[in-house]
């Protein structure tokens, strides 16, 4: 409801058609970046204009990521309000990761606000083989919030707030300092690192384009909508072949609703979130016993917590094991033939393997010596 109130807004105060490419677009894309009621200042320049012309002429490109939006702009507003930052940050994921969740760069930044590995640990984001929170859609937002937070309490201006998320506060502020003192972005823009000039336009175009692409004939994906999801907390160790398997989920769905489990493992050490499409949850938890025990000395319980070091056999028929000498029983065997072969006592043997009595059995392996 309330796009729809921006939009009609927009098209009330501007009475402009849409506009084929080639025509003067400027005075349209200024009056419309006007009547957003965003806190975040949006100023017009060609610049922007430029970007604006991009996202829309990629419309396939466009159209998934306003699909994407449908189901993560509710969950960045419920975050971003939690902090209370303005609303207008939501659109920064669409700029870094075109709000793909398993977006990586080629420099190492993970998730929907493409965070290095050193960062998200800073703002408390599991990162390792089998959990990478980068990619959890709630615990990355909540860690972007807290440092949008911190870098407005050393800014306060969110442009430079957005530029700091793209390069670094340390850049802002040697721009600042290189600028004479100045503390408004186009004021530093000269200063700053080649790619942060761009990163204020492209949001700034990205913030027009996700509010006005319908007027621009774009719209949503359908084939990369999501379903409605709700979320369980797990605590045993599972993997996502064993819902998909029971739940008849395809995996690749459970994959883009559960991105933060880069080996489809949810570890099992403590609770960790399983998100589902709603329809499912209540399936789950009737069918959770069955869930766990599917395919789990395959998928699950394959992982070594102990080993021995078999070294080779001697030629009394011993190995050795952890510094631990074994024998085999063999047909014919006796505890006190066994103990002449190693030089050890029958009550020695009998103490080392809590033996009662001196019967054995062929293919008993016995301790035999330290």
């Amino acid at each position: 409801m309330k796009r729809v109130l921006l939009i009609l807004c927009a098209l009330c105060a501007c009475a402009i058609s849409v506009p084929s490419y080639g025509e003067n677009t400027d005075s349209l894309y200024k009056a419309r970046l006007q009547y957003l009621p965003y806190e975040v200042e949006m100023p017009y320049h060609p610049i922007v204009g430029d970007y604006i012309n991009r996202y829309l002429k990629n419309a396939t490109q466009t159209s998934r990521i306003l699909a994407r939006a449908d189901y993560y702009l509710p969950l960045f507003w419920d975050i971003l309000g939690k902090y209370n930052l303005p609303y207008e940050l939501c659109y920064l994921p669409v700029i870094e990761s075109a709000l793909n969740p398993m977006a990586r760069s080629h420099m190492g930044a993970a998730g929907l606000w493409q965070f290095m590995p050193a960062t998200g640990k800073l703002y408390g984001l599991e990162v390792n083989s089998l959990v990478d929170e980068r990619m959890d859609p709630v615990c990355s937002t909540d860690a972007a919030c807290r440092f949008m937070q911190r870098l407005f309490d050393d800014f306060h201006d969110w442009n430079l707030v957005i530029a700091a998320y793209n390069c670094g506060p340390g850049n802002v502020k040697k721009a600042i300092a290189r600028s004479g003192g100045k503390t408004d972005f186009w004021s530093i823009y000269s200063y700053l690192p080649h790619e942060t000039r761009c990163y204020l336009p492209i949001y700034i175009a990205a913030c027009y384009v996700m509010n006005y692409a319908d007027l621009h004939a774009i719209c949503p994906d359908s084939v990369w909508a999501y379903p409605q999801t709700d979320t369980l907390m797990v605590t045993e160790r599972l993997h996502l072949n064993q819902v998909a398997d029971i739940l008849e989920i395809g995996l690749d769905t459970l994959r883009r609703l559960n991105p933060q489990y880069p080996r489809d493992i949810l570890p099992g050490d403590k609770a960790y979130a399983l998100c589902l499409p709603a329809e499912s949850v209540t399936h789950y938890i009737e069918l959770q016993d069955t869930i766990l025990q599917h395919r789990a000395d395959e998928l699950v319980n394959n992982r070594r917590d102990e080993i021995e070091l078999l070294h080779r056999q001697g030629p009394n028929g011993g190995y050795s094991a952890n510094g631990v000498t074994y024998y085999k029983v063999r047909k014919g065997d006796t505890l006190s033939e066994i103990g002449k072969k190693f030089h050890v006592s029958v009550k020695q043997l009998k103490a080392w393997n809590g033996l009662k009595s001196d019967n054995i059995s062929i293919g008993k392996t016995l301790r035999v010596g330290k």
